[in-house]
């Protein structure tokens, strides 16, 4: 017996998976770079 099982649920999650976590990764880069700026002007003005 062969089943048909659709794919294209499980290409698409994996899609959906890396573009959150692509986002994920990103976010916190930038946060981290405006975190690192401010401590930088910070000790600029000190």
């Amino acid at each position: 017996m062969a089943e048909n099982l659709n794919h294209w649920t499980f290409v698409i999650a994996s899609y959906g998976i890396s573009v959150i976590g692509t986002a994920a990764l990103v976010a916190s880069s930038l946060r981290a770079m405006r975190n690192a700026e401010a401590r930088r002007d910070k000790a600029r003005d000190q």
